[in-house]
């Protein structure tokens, strides 16, 4: 309804009819209300100009324009949503002048200076408003003379006791009433089934179910700006599915408003999504495992198990989406790219079958479940999520999308760029890293892993992997430079092993490649260690092949330090330019050294997996060698 052109009498009668329909035992009301559901009425004979001109000299104002006209039409009202039984006509309307003292500690809070000045407009507000509410549930509905739009509508502000919010505005009284009428909506069916009351069907809610209807069309063909629009609609009526597609789009990034339903057990995606999605986002708020009151036998009992064990995959990083057929089966495919860190090739799995993605049921446009996947969830970037909505599927018809591109960069050389490994930050990381040719990075354990049978990780994200390998960990040592490597695939038969900001710095005298351990099997190893927050840069290459060391440099603070083998010509670091005497220069030099490596061996590491996503990790043996014999070293003992 457009809220600047209120039909109030065609309104208002359809309002009362929809509440006289949906209270079928008259013997249950009050007289009065008896009476409103003979008549088909809830409000009072129209006021004259008279009883109007007679309230606004009362009261020292003129009154705002959609109040006057409401007036008109019916002096008075009853049940204006669930919670105000009675709202004032012309002779009950008063100013509430902070009777209750209410003024005091309001006044107080929303006065100070770091509020909004929208919050701080508020001050004064129990002396000045107008009050309409004349019998409620302690709820308080104020018409604010000094909060006036440029139609010179009043504000209304609702306040009740029992809510914890603040006072709710609506810019005008014929706003207010649309939301009251809404309100009514979203409470009316649940009360006429408890009273065995008629079903709460009328002209509102097939209208509002057949833009449900439409919206769900429109989603599943593309269109969710229009499916949101909607939807909003709807679910301010309360109606069914409204709630649960709106939180669809919303998840996958589509609309800032979201539905507040929450999981029943009843909901076909109970357990395939909406369970997993509630336990990713317990666990991305940090707050403790208890809070999962899912798997309470009191609250669900049939389904506390699987709860529990949903709860506990999610935590662990081990829980699996699993749609059926053939989206299901590209499901998988693309987790198994995205394991090995190719999300970019995870994506094209999963765009290339959206359309033949099903829903589950009236309530399902999207396959939301793949943001509890940890796995796939990172693979669902900002501009990948928009993509799929934009999809059609589910059998539904439209225009495909712009695709939106990958995200992994090609070469090398973004390693050494500002907030390359920390998104969120400016600052360069430091790390050190292991290309290695013909070995799967599962593979990788047992040619560096630190003793024999070092087992591969589930997938962890880069803040989990030391809290996963060394949580008990309690003796340290100066030389044992033991990194903890996530693995991946760096390129057509090449394999990576990855540490960011390595707890040791790079040490030239009792340094040790791994290159020679890792190109054991026969094939090539590169090792990279690029240092930068410990004061003076550092850059080293060295390369291993068949298990014999082929070449090694190290650049400190732009002096060549090392030099050993014969390095290739285009890695040779004078024409390079690591003497620059700066910092940003040997930085430039860096990604010059790092793009001629990716483009010799046709290798690259993929950015999105090692910040944002999970990689399988392990702990590798010494990147330093033994104290020699009169050489001393620190351990240092916890507990």
């Amino acid at each position: 309804m457009e809220i600047k052109h209120v039909d109030w009498l065609n309104f208002l009668a359809r309002w009362s009819e929809e509440w006289a329909d949906a209270h079928g035992h008259v013997d249950e009301l009050s007289p009065e209300d008896a009476a409103a559901r003979r008549g088909r009425w809830l409000g009072a004979d129209p006021a004259t100009e008279a009883d109007i001109a007679a309230m606004e000299d009362r009261l020292g104002r003129a009154m705002p324009p959609s109040y006057r006209e409401f007036l008109r039409v019916s002096d008075g009202w009853r049940h204006a949503g669930g919670f105000v039984w009675k709202l004032a006509g012309t002779r009950e309307a008063r100013w509430h002048n902070d009777e209750m003292g209410l003024g005091e500690d309001f006044d107080e809070f929303w006065g100070e200076e770091d509020n909004p000045e929208e919050v701080r407009a508020q001050v004064g507000l129990w002396s000045r408003a107008l009050q309409l509410d004349v019998e409620s549930d302690i709820t308080f509905v104020l018409l604010d003379p000094e909060d006036v739009g440029p139609d010179g509508e009043w504000a209304v502000r609702v306040w009740a006791s029992w809510r914890a919010e603040a006072p709710e505005r609506y810019p005008s009284f014929a706003a207010f009433m649309i939301a009251m009428h809404q309100e009514w909506h979203t409470l009316a069916p649940d009360r006429s089934s408890r009273e065995g009351g008629p079903t709460f069907v009328n002209g509102t809610t097939r209208t509002q179910d057949a833009a449900v209807a439409r919206a769900r069309t429109a989603a599943l063909s593309g269109r969710h700006e229009e499916a949101a629009a909607l939807l909003e609609e709807a679910r301010k009526y309360g109606r069914p599915y409204a709630h649960e597609l709106l939180d669809q789009i919303a998840q996958l990034g589509g609309t800032r408003g979201r539905g507040v339903q929450m999981p029943h057990p009843d909901n076909p995606r109970f357990l395939s999504e909406q369970l997993p999605l509630k336990a990713a986002d317990l666990l991305n708020s940090g707050w403790p495992p208890e809070d999962w009151h899912y798997s309470d036998p009191a609250v669900f009992p049939d389904t506390v198990q699987t709860a529990a064990d949903i709860q506990r995959t999610v935590r662990e990083g081990t829980y699996r989406y699993r749609p059926g057929g053939a989206f299901g089966e590209a499901v998988h495919e693309a987790r198994e790219q995205a394991r090995w860190g190719d999300t970019d090739a995870a994506w094209q799995v999963l765009r290339a079958v959206i359309p033949l993605w099903e829903p589950l049921g009236p309530g399902h446009i999207a396959p939301v479940g793949l943001l509890a996947d940890p796995l796939l969830a990172p693979v669902l970037t900002a501009e990948r999520r928009l993509e799929l909505l934009r999809t059609p599927r589910g059998g539904e018809s439209g225009p495909a999308p712009a695709p939106a591109g990958d995200r992994n960069p090609d070469g090398l050389a973004w390693l050494v760029r500002p907030g390359a490994l920390r998104p969120w930050q400016t600052s360069t990381s430091d790390y050190r890293m292991i290309l290695v040719e013909g070995i799967a990075p599962d593979e990788l354990p047992a040619l560096l892993g630190s003793s024999p049978g070092t087992p591969l990780s589930p997938p962890l994200r880069q803040w989990d992997v030391t809290r996963h390998h060394r949580s008990g960990q309690r003796v340290f040592s100066s030389y044992d430079d033991k990194a903890l490597l996530s693995v991946g695939r760096a390129g057509p038969d090449w394999s990576f092993a990855f540490e960011r900001d390595p707890s040791a710095g790079f040490e030239t005298p009792r340094f040790v490649s791994p290159a020679p351990a890792a190109s054991a099997p026969g094939g090539r190893a590169i090792v990279i260690w690029h240092e930068r927050r410990r004061g003076t840069p550092v850059f080293h290459v060295s390369a291993g092949e068949g298990g014999t060391p082929r070449y090694a440099f190290t650049v400190r603070g732009g002096t060549l330090e090392t030099s050993a083998g014969a390095v290739p010509v285009e890695l040779a670091p004078p024409a390079l330019g690591f003497d620059a005497p700066d910092a940003d220069g040997q930085a430039s030099a860096a990604a010059q050294a790092l793009d001629a490596i990716a483009r010799i061996h046709g290798v690259t590491v993929p950015r999105l997996a090692l910040t944002e996503g999970r990689l399988h990790t392990f702990e590798s043996l010494s990147w330093s060698r033994p104290p020699g014999p009169g050489e001393t070293y620190t351990t240092i003992s916890i507990g």
